[in-house]
């Protein structure tokens, strides 16, 4: 786990250097340390990454990994420039991280930056009504999770009732563990950053797992993941799949044949289908799966 933020920066230069997303000459503004949120511990910051011209593009949250305990925005600095070249404007975040913060101050701080996100789309220029989301490993969770929410659902104290909605288009999520129930009671394997285990805080897991909140008005959701990942199971998000599809929601997923969880993020297939996918729902005017309320609430 230590290793990630390594992986998610070999990753991320991977996706640059693979030719996904070349650029013989710069393309794109980069706004740095953009306050997205204030906090009790201090502001959280974003870079944004806009293509050149008027828009409006459509927006892609970067959530960066690191087993909700470490990482930076800046691991993920190749992806969102890729994502930005390809026509998107990409915002690269960071959160709050275990074991200081518990979850859930961590999808409230990704629920925030979509909100900031909506608030500010004139400046930013993001079409509001075409944001999606990518993320890998702990950033898969957070995404996938954030995909399944409503507003409703895991909303956080003391939030405007006319704060712009949370509500994504899609979502792009790798090496994802999607479903904390079903780990054994007395595991303390993520109790680090719930706050215990399954046995003495069932709730908190159900809460934690994107599987929990299913419903058919969730995002079309793509997944990619190793054949042979040993961190976190392929079964997970295969099992998430199912569940999705069952629900009627669009779902697809990538299993990158003979990776472990390291490799898959190495993949440039699945990165290709991915991007292909969030393209199909967010670069035409009826690819997304379902309308939103947008509220006009002030910036987070």
């Amino acid at each position: 786990m230590n290793s990630l933020k390594l992986v998610v920066l070999g990753g991320a230069l991977l996706f640059g250097l693979a030719g996904i997303c070349p650029a013989a000459e710069p393309t794109i503004d980069v706004l740095r340390n953009q306050v997205f949120v204030e906090r009790d511990s201090g502001p959280l910051s974003a870079d944004v990454y806009r293509p050149h011209g008027p828009g409006p593009f459509p927006g892609m949250l970067v959530v960066h990994g690191g087993a909700w305990r470490m990482g930076a925005r800046a691991d993920l600095a190749t992806i969102a420039h890729g994502l930005a070249e390809r026509g998107y404007t990409a915002v690269a975040i960071d959160y709050r991280l275990a074991p200081t913060y518990k979850f859930p101050a961590q999808i409230y701080d990704c629920q925030a930056a979509v909100r900031w996100m909506r608030s500010h789309a004139s400046e930013l220029k993001i079409d509001p009504t075409r944001i999606g989301v990518f993320g890998y490993s702990a950033g898969g969770h957070l995404v996938a999770l954030l995909g399944t929410l409503d507003d409703k659902d895991l909303r956080e104290p003391g939030l405007p009732a006319n704060a712009p909605s949370a509500r994504l288009q899609v979502v792009v999520a790798g090496g994802a563990p999607c479903d904390f129930r079903l780990l054994p009671g007395n595991s303390e394997r993520v109790a680090f950053w719930i706050g215990g285990t399954r046995e003495k805080m069932p709730n908190e897991y159900r809460d934690a797992s994107p599987a929990s909140f299913i419903t058919a008005d969730d995002p079309p959701m793509y997944f990619f993941h190793g054949q042979q990942d040993l961190l976190v199971p392929v079964a997970s998000p295969t099992q998430m799949v199912k569940l999705l599809k069952d629900a009627h929601v669009t779902a697809e997923m990538c299993i990158v044949k003979d990776a472990g969880h390291i490799q898959a993020l190495f993949d440039r297939g699945a990165l290709e289908h991915g991007l292909a996918f969030a393209d199909k729902y967010l670069k035409t005017e009826s690819g997304s799966k379902a309308s939103i309320e947008l509220q006009t609430g002030g910036g987070m």
